[in-house]
């Protein structure tokens, strides 16, 4: 039968949780670590200290973006509202009411970003408090039917919660960063000595010690890989969705096609490239296919997103 969208989409909501898991098991074996050396927990130290810092620092974070993010961003991103004397913003306003009726979702607020860069995003903590953001280059080179594939697949990131997931993900990923911060200053108010290495026991102690070093170097490249796989399987589902709620999957290919190769400069910043329907800032590694391109970009290959959109039309 060969690979689908159906097929992708369910093993991605399995992975998604799966990445989930492996981050909370990479937060608590970083944390026990640290806590271990310095505090002696839990044998002389009942309270794991560190580990609570960092977490409760990411929670902070967390509930900040989860609040108040969709501003922050919306304002970074240059997002203005619509001015309906346009004919494409006034089409723009019509498409995703439609496509919010389509979804079953309150009718997210509309932005357009003037950039020319084509692409699209959507941000907002859940259904009721959602914005979509489309630049006025995608206006430009999109039909009404391609427009209506883009601003489907952002109402499927909107009525799957993907932000909420992304949020999660992203704050997993901050409390592992901070562990990792507290565990090198550590190093200067510390030190390993005579006394820790026979608690360690002895030589194993020092080599375990090592090896606690190279987590902290690694494990914050782990989880900013975990981030990033956590992103790439949600845009599948999204394009999977998106085509159900338009019932027309060439649509929205098409509409990936132009933005593929339409000209146009860089738009936002890392922290918010995900968000977007395609890379906006036009990486070259997401182009492709292979172990390293899908380790390190942000979205899968869009020509593989096409295909699989193509074969939904058979």
């Amino acid at each position: 039968m060969g690979v689908t969208f159906y097929s992708i989409a369910e093993s991605n909501t399995r992975k998604t949780f799966l990445l989930i898991f492996l981050f909370f098991i990479l937060l608590g074996t970083i944390g026990f670590l640290i806590d271990s050396f310095y505090l002696r927990f839990p044998e002389h130290f009942p309270f794991p200290l560190f580990t609570c810092i960092a977490v409760f620092i990411s929670t902070i974070q967390t509930i900040v973006s989860y609040y108040r993010g969709d501003s922050l961003i919306l304002h970074s991103l240059g997002a203005r509202p619509l001015n309906l004397e346009s004919v494409k913003e006034h089409m723009l306003l019509n498409v995703v009411e439609e496509m919010a009726i389509a979804a079953g979702i309150p009718r997210p607020r509309v932005y357009v970003i003037d950039s020319d860069n084509p692409n699209a995003c959507a941000v907002g903590r859940d259904p009721q408090h959602a914005s979509i953001c489309v630049t006025s280059a995608l206006l430009d080179i999109l039909n009404r039917e391609e427009l209506q594939g883009v601003i489907g697949h952002e109402m499927a990131h909107i009525r799957n919660r993907d932000i909420l997931t992304m949020t999660i993900t992203a704050a997993l990923l901050g409390a592992i960063i901070i562990l990792c911060e507290i565990g090198w200053r550590l190093q200067y108010y510390t030190r390993y000595d005579r006394d820790r290495e026979e608690g360690l026991g002895g030589r194993g102690g020092c080599i375990f010690f090592i090896l606690y070093l190279l987590l902290l170097i690694i494990a914050p490249i782990l989880a900013k890989l975990v981030f990033l796989a956590v992103s790439r399987s949600r845009e599948y589902v999204a394009d999977a969705h998106g085509a159900m709620f338009t019932r027309n999957p060439l649509a929205l290919a098409s509409a990936l096609e132009k933005i593929s190769k339409a000209p146009g400069g860089k738009l936002g910043s890392p922290a918010t490239a995900h968000l977007f329907i395609a890379d906006p800032l036009k990486r070259s590694i997401g182009d492709y296919e292979g172990f390293w391109a899908d380790l390190w970009s942000t979205h899968p290959p869009i020509q593989k997103r096409i295909e699989l959109l193509k074969q939904m039309a058979i």
